[in-house]
């Protein structure tokens, strides 16, 4: 693992393909223009509108999507993350489906979100990401080359420890959480949850972000953010609009971390 400079996207996604492909376009070059290398989107980077038009236009949407993160990220010669975009089973239900691209357009990692948001707000608004999504089955490390060892996630995953425990003992230094967290729970439990997972893996996590209002009553949360192994915050692009997280990851604050904090080295129940 090598240092280098790391963006977390935040972008608002609506039912509109081409336009949010153009928007993730721009933020991209933006954070290659300031020297980014590892480039995160947000979950729904591609779409963002009702279950029932992502159903019908999952195909569409999958293929314009993989096309554009590989095109992407050759045509910028970036590691690049698409936080998520349904992906068809072959059986009439998705899955929730992030890809990690190399800089050759090559896929290095393929994650199918494995929680399913599936929860009653007290805000009155109800999700079932199962009516339509398919749970994934598999963690999912990859190998960043110079960027490090990456792990994979999506969005609810964040509040299973579990998963990013394991990560880390698989040997995970950089953990990556794009999101479209809803603004009723963002407020209240995305940044403990975010510095929780920093803290207790000794890991940098990137967690790109979707923000503002969508479609009919979604709201986004925003603050896509990059966080240090000791859990500090390092960026935040906060709730404002569209933008980009920047900051810079250091293989050596994370042998620092991890040699005064070793708690893998201690972890003690499988």
């Amino acid at each position: 693992m090598e240092p280098y400079i790391a963006a977390a996207i935040q972008m608002t996604s609506t039912p509109g393909i081409q336009s949010n492909l153009a928007q993730a376009e721009q933020l991209i070059a933006e954070a290659v223009s300031r020297g980014a290398s590892l480039v995160g989107l947000p979950e729904n980077f591609a779409f963002m509108g009702p279950e029932q038009d992502k159903i019908t236009k999952a195909e569409t949407i999958a293929t314009y999507a993989e096309t554009f993160l590989l095109e992407a990220a050759r045509r910028h010669s970036i590691t690049l993350l698409g936080g998520g975009f349904p992906a068809p089973t072959g059986d009439g239900k998705l899955f929730n489906t992030a890809l990690l691209v190399a800089p050759t357009g090559e896929v290095i990692g393929r994650y199918r979100k494995l929680h399913l948001f599936d929860v009653n707000l007290p805000d009155g608004n109800t999700y079932r990401e199962s009516d339509t999504v398919v749970s994934g089955t598999e963690v999912v490390l990859a190998d960043g080359g110079r960027l490090g060892k990456i792990g994979l996630s999506v969005c609810y995953d964040l509040r299973f420890p579990e998963l990013y425990r394991q990560l880390a003992l698989r040997g995970a230094e950089v953990i990556v959480v794009p999101s479209a967290f809803t603004a009723y729970t963002g407020k209240d439990h995305w940044r403990p949850l975010l510095r929780a997972r920093a803290i207790e893996n000794t890991c940098y996590v990137i967690a790109p972000a979707q923000v503002g209002e969508h479609y009919a009553r979604r709201q986004t949360y925003g603050h896509a953010m990059i966080l240090d192994p000791w859990g500090n915050t390092l960026a935040d692009a906060g709730d404002g609009g569209e933008g980009i997280a920047l900051a810079p990851i250091n293989p050596e604050r994370l042998a620092q971390v991890r040699t005064q904090l070793p708690v893998l080295d201690h972890f003690r129940l499988m």
